[in-house]
């Protein structure tokens, strides 16, 4: 087993609102053994000296698309799968290069993607797929034109896409058991409208109580949860009331919404970067006009939600959602989110809180004793430049996940 000694560095993870001066840890193979305030002697460990370098654990990001790999979702099924599938390799090799360790895919990966990643067939985070995200009829996972008919017949399916249309309990436990089949690691429901989705409105409300309820129980059945697309306060309130874990995005959310979520113990996952690279690239990567003229009407709330979450009290996860060529802009989420958060609390997000959110909580997302071993470095103190965490991984001198090295100093 393989042992390595990072000594000389500064420990910061969510645990501790300061970074810990002058510790070393020592790593054993796939995991974290000691981390200590004095010298460490492992008989045949490599040391490393990270000369007062801020060591963090590896970043988390709870709202990815890997395989959105072109940025008008219409046109993923016209490509071939496997096409799509080494695009996707890339997408995430280059996740794995800006520090992010783990990634939650929230539509579109399958079991098969985070077996590769696993295996080795694939360079990047730690995956935890939701399959194809669930969608009724009409729904944000619906993106087929309105000239095209509606039909059911599984011989129809082609191509790559992040959801899947399933309408009524019966279709919806169905659809929900067969991507945890795939291999998914937890569900996805799209419960409001959105944007990259043309014809419905931001406030339209999706699926029923009996169908969410349905696809929460098929989840509980497998020892998971739910984590839905939400912009607005109903949409939220009822996704939480039926039973729902995770609200993703929930740019419109309100105090009395909010405190709602905070009751029921769970997550919001903002994801304003993405908002920020649509409204600057969207039209030159083809996103739909439609789906332009609703952009703003959720983009200039983000900074808001954020200060109404942490008014709350919500576990706050870090999330991006990025498309197509903007997926070189998700660190750029620790920036954007500093114009309403610290960069203690950002840190958090993308740590233990996500963590939790995965329910692995201890494993990652902390520097500590029996955690996996996913470690970045970093060259300065992100507490006081939040901006070293951003771009490609220019600032980050280390890179590992579970005990290997992706980059070394």
């Amino acid at each position: 087993m393989a042992a390595i000694i990072f000594a000389n560095c500064a420990v910061l993870d969510g645990t501790q609102p300061q970074r810990r001066e002058d510790h070393h840890v020592l790593v054993e193979g796939a995991h974290i053994r000691e981390v200590s305030d004095r010298p460490i002697r492992s008989e045949g460990a490599e040391t490393i000296d990270l000369d007062g370098r801020t060591l963090m654990p590896g970043l988390i990001d709870a709202h990815v698309h890997a395989l959105a790999v072109d940025a008008a979702l219409a046109r993923l099924g016209e490509r071939p799968l496997t096409i799509v599938a080494f695009e996707a390799a890339k997408v995430l090799e280059g996740m794995l290069a800006r520090g992010f360790t783990t990634v939650r895919d929230a539509g579109g990966a399958d079991g098969g993607l985070a077996e590769a990643v696993a295996t080795g067939l694939v360079r990047g985070p730690r995956l935890f797929p939701s399959g194809l995200a669930l969608s009724q009829t009409g729904g944000h996972g619906d993106l087929r034109p309105r000239t095209r008919s509606v039909t059911s017949c599984a011989c129809c399916e082609y191509g790559a896409g992040l959801g899947r249309i399933a309408d009524g309990v019966d279709e919806c436990r169905r659809a929900a058991r067969d991507e945890l089949r795939k291999g998914a690691t937890q569900l996805k429901i799209m419960a409001s409208g959105g944007v990259a989705s043309p014809y419905d409105p931001i406030w339209n409300l999706q699926y029923s109580e009996d169908e969410v309820r349905a696809i929460v129980e098929e989840a509980r059945a497998w020892h998971t949860y739910v984590l839905a697309h939400a912009y607005t306060p109903e949409a939220i309130r009822r996704s939480i009331d039926f039973g729902v874990r995770s609200i993703e995005h929930a740019n419109l959310i309100d105090r009395a919404t909010a405190e709602h979520v905070a009751g029921a113990d769970a997550f919001v996952v903002p994801t304003l970067v993405t908002y920020d690279a649509l409204h600057r690239f969207g039209k030159q990567f083809g996103i739909a006009a439609e789906s332009l003229a609703k952009l703003d009407e959720v983009r200039t709330e983000g900074l808001k939600s954020l200060e109404v979450l942490q008014s709350a009290g919500v576990r706050i996860g870090f999330g991006t959602d990025l498309l197509g060529p903007m997926h070189r802009y998700q660190a750029r989420e620790f920036v954007i989110r500093a114009e309403a958060m610290t960069p203690y609390d950002i840190i958090c997000s993308a740590t233990v809180v996500n963590a939790e959110l995965l329910n692995r909580a201890g494993e990652l997302g902390v520097v500590a004793p029996g955690a996996r071993a996913d470690l970045i470095a970093v060259d300065g103190n992100p507490l006081a430049d939040i901006g070293l965490l951003d771009g490609q991984g220019e600032h980050l001198a280390l890179i590992m996940k579970a005990g290997e090295f992706y980059k070394r100093p």
